[in-house]
């Protein structure tokens, strides 16, 4: 986006500089308020006056300002130096918080949305400083661990986007398109940045070439690792999404995944796409059938191991019976192991899920190398393959267990860098708090650790219609494993465990 023709910033017309004031003490202690200006407000005659002022994001200076009756005045270093405005700061952030708004919630073209905060006051922009405690005022949830990108495009507006889902890769671009309009229409232009805010601080994501007079989207690292993270999960159907949802289509799972078989003779990279397919298509057969008693679900089932295990070890030709009397013909594929370490660990648990222990060893020697490759999980992720691999490939127990200690350890909430908290603590280290329990041989810690992941799985997914809503599968595998070492695991009172795949009743050969 150009910026050639973008007006410049000028001073507030009801701004007034240092040799306005003359307010008293308490006057100013109560009608401070924390303002946002872009740098070329301060201009140099009245820069000396505002040492105190100072930067808190690209293109964006904070100071202090009095609004009065009739004018906005910027707080001048003799303003501060009085006596009792010691916790002028403070004083200045409660006083934002007063300042009134309007909230909008504006869709976006595709899933997620847009939040806008806008008003007459000139303050209305400053309270990006404080999203968390703004977003949870207007929308009633608090923002994710990893924050939200905002807008500040005048100081009448703002907009922002909670960092939760892939829905943010569109947001970014679409609150980039809305912050240059509104810089560009004014009134009170204040930047035309995408900035992230995270813990509180600011950092700019967009970034402007002087050679080119343009603007470009560069996230940070640590932001785009998140950002990659979300939209791997969220294509996987890994994560709740914030858009109303669609009802569950089995007839359409079973199409597409019937369709990514039949395309593998020309495009053999389908794979991953047939299997995740496949693997939605299994959780999905479980909300008519939940015990997987019927030989649709069965078939499901069988094929999502098929097909999962082929995409990292290869296999020869083979008939899938994808249920309801269709097959698909799974052509001979070589062994080209993608860098999706989740979707390595969805075939090792649909493997123990069916006792099929030459395909566990088989995925437990693709390489953690190739795996390691995965840019898109957090250093927990790749330690917990690591250990199941130790574990199932005759390692010693004190080499699994320093294993599994690694995993426990970089899945603490401050080591994550590419998953929302709420998915990590709820979903995915539930089968590693499982396993813990399981090479202990705890089987009362293992049933009450069991409870609670079964309890997290329904609180995280809620409502939800989208298929891994409808069987846990992590703890399932782990379930499994307990149940084949004597642990009391089976029983009506475990959802989101197909009772039949748990005990093994429906467990046949697959092919």
């Amino acid at each position: 986006m150009k910026r050639d023709d973008m007006p410049e910033s000028t001073p507030d017309p009801r701004l007034m500089w240092p040799d306005a004031g003359n307010e008293s003490t308490g006057q100013l202690l109560q009608g401070t308020r924390v303002r946002l200006l872009p740098p070329e407000a301060l201009t140099p005659d009245i820069a000396g006056d505002l040492r105190y002022a100072r930067v808190v994001a690209e293109d964006l200076v904070l100071a202090y300002a009095y609004d009065g009756p009739t004018s906005v005045r910027i707080l001048t270093d003799h303003d501060l130096a009085r006596d009792g405005l010691e916790d002028l700061g403070q004083v200045a952030h409660a006083n934002l918080a007063d300042v009134p708004v309007t909230y909008d919630e504006v869709p976006m073209e595709g899933r997620g949305t847009l939040h806008s905060v806008y008003g007459d006051s000139h303050f209305v922009a400053t309270k990006a400083l404080y999203l968390s405690d703004l977003a949870l005022r207007v929308t009633g949830k608090s923002l994710p661990r990893a924050g939200a990108l905002v807008v500040v495009p005048t100081r009448h507006l703002l907009a922002f986007h909670p960092i939760a889902d892939g829905s943010v890769v569109d947001a970014a671009n679409d609150l980039a398109s809305y912050a240059l309009g509104a810089y560009e229409d004014g009134p009170g232009s204040l930047s035309p940045r995408v900035y992230w805010w995270h813990r509180g601080g600011l950092t700019s994501v967009t970034v402007f070439d002087e050679g080119t007079r343009t603007l470009s989207l560069q996230p940070p690292p640590r932001l785009l690792g998140m950002m990659k993270g979300l939209v791997r999960l969220d294509r996987a159907g890994r994560i709740t999404g914030r858009a109303p949802e669609r009802a569950l289509d089995v007839a359409g799972l079973l199409g597409a995944t019937a369709g990514a078989v039949a395309r593998l003779p020309q495009d053999p990279s389908a794979l991953g796409d047939a299997f995740a397919s496949a693997l939605a298509l299994a959780h999905a057969r479980c909300a008519a059938d939940p015990d997987v008693d019927g030989l649709d679900a069965w078939d499901a089932w069988a094929t999502s191991l098929q097909l999962g295990c082929a995409l990292f070890t290869g296999a020869p030709p083979t008939e899938c019976q994808l249920g309801e009397g269709q097959v698909a013909e799974l052509p001979a594929t070589p062994a080209d192991a993608p860098a999706d370490a989740r979707a390595w660990l969805d075939a090792v648990y649909l493997a123990i899920v069916c006792r099929d222990r030459d395909r566990i060893a088989r995925l437990c020697r693709v390489p953690l190398e190739t795996l390691r490759r995965d840019e898109s999980v957090d250093a927990y992720v790749l330690h917990w393959v690591e250990t199941l691999q130790a574990y199932f490939g005759d390692g010693s127990m004190d080499a699994v267990a320093e294993k599994l200690l690694a995993t426990m350890e970089s899945s603490m909430p401050d080591a994550l860098t590419h998953a929302p908290d709420e998915f990590v603590n709820r979903i995915d280290y539930q089968p590693v708090a499982l396993f813990h329990r399981l090479i202990a041989r705890d089987h009362e810690a293992f049933g009450k650790t069991l409870a609670e992941a079964l309890t997290e799985h329904g609180a995280y997914w809620g409502g939800s219609t989208a298929p891994r809503a409808r069987v846990a599968l992590g703890p399932l595998a782990m379930a499994c494993l307990a149940h084949d070492r004597g642990f009391p695991v089976v029983g009506p009172e475990l959802p989101y465990l197909p009772a039949y795949l748990l005990n093994g009743a429906r467990i046949e050969t697959v092919d």
